[in-house]
């Protein structure tokens, strides 16, 4: 550990929308950290189930940002990020609790190495099944979390570089938040990791995986997995993901995958009684097309694609929707 008078600043950012059930199990996991965060930024998208009155009654140290509206995950993010001072942003949902070691392990990466910008922690599910040791990507455009739904038998017991973090619990450096953007509010919810994590990757930075940095996670608390919500956003962004940020090679490359998975995942959905939501997510998905082609032309790129190559999957795995 450095020096008390010398460790970085970690900002803790966590969005929140009617999560009063979780707030005192993840802010209270929060108090018992080894490694204490110089603050704790709550986000209340718009609430109406009481979590703001609970935080000011029972946690008075940490600053609440009440927003008008629902602003979303990716939204609710950078409202806490510009106000976070720390040099270091941990994200967190509000449906998580840290093991006290949890932001000590985080930041010892981020110390050791100027280049990592992102940290990921190995997230489980409360019966001990993994949920995220990171993102991976495939030529599709459809991301999951590296073990997601494995038992926890160690097989990710060892620190390495990953494609990306989930941001249910990662940590990110704000010089490289500085330099490549904060989460894309057009994505609202669902996918705005990934894309950030591409942002991240073609403008130099790593991503390291950190195993002893752990969180118990509940999953879906406030969007529940299967969800229109969950159908729509995770769909829609799936598109858009790909090409805002595929390198022109990977792009051309990929394009039977995209097109086969986006036109192929159709039917399944209609099967199981989504059929007008993923009809709603692939439109509103080609609609926003232009958009995203504008701002691939603004993306800070310092990576040749072929670096970026290397983490796109032929086959995917488990979605991250």
């Amino acid at each position: 550990m450095p020096d008390e008078n010398l460790k970085p600043l970690v900002s803790v950012v966590i969005v929140n929308y009617n999560g009063k059930k979780f707030l005192q199990d993840c802010l209270g996991s929060l108090k018992k950290q080894t490694y204490s965060p110089s603050e704790v930024i709550l986000v209340d998208n718009a609430s109406c189930d009481g979590s703001v009155e609970l935080i000011r009654k029972y946690f008075p140290c940490v600053k609440i940002c009440v927003q008008e509206s629902n602003l979303g995950f990716a939204g609710g993010s950078n409202a806490g990020i510009r106000e976070a001072h720390g040099q270091f942003i941990l994200t967190l949902n509000n449906d998580t609790i840290a093991f006290p070691e949890f932001i000590e392990e985080l930041v010892q990466p981020m110390i050791s190495d100027s280049s990592v910008g992102m940290c990921c922690s190995k997230m489980v599910f409360p019966d001990g099944r993994i949920n995220s040791t990171g993102i991976c990507i495939s030529r599709s455009g459809a991301a999951w979390d590296r073990g997601g739904g494995e038992p926890d038998r160690g097989q990710y017991d060892t620190a390495e570089e990953v494609f990306g973090p989930c941001a249910g619990a990662a940590l990110y450096r704000r010089t490289m938040l500085d330099e490549i953007g904060l989460f894309d509010e057009d994505f609202f919810l669902f996918m705005e990791d990934v894309d950030l994590a591409f942002r991240a990757r073609l403008a130099g930075w790593k991503c390291m995986y950190v195993p002893k940095a752990r969180v118990v996670h509940i999953h879906g608390g406030t969007a529940t997995v299967g969800s229109e919500t969950a159908v729509y956003y995770g769909n829609r962004n799936t598109v858009w993901v790909v090409v805002k940020n595929f390198p022109s090679f990977s792009l051309l490359l990929s394009f039977p995958w995209i097109l086969g998975r986006n036109c192929g995942i159709i039917p399944y959905y209609f099967l199981s009684g989504n059929g007008f939501t993923i009809m709603r997510a692939k439109i509103d998905g080609i609609k926003g097309l232009s958009l995203m082609i504008r701002k691939r032309r603004y993306i800070h790129k310092n990576n040749h694609g072929k670096t970026i190559e290397k983490w796109i999957q032929t086959w995917s795995g488990f979605h991250k929707s």
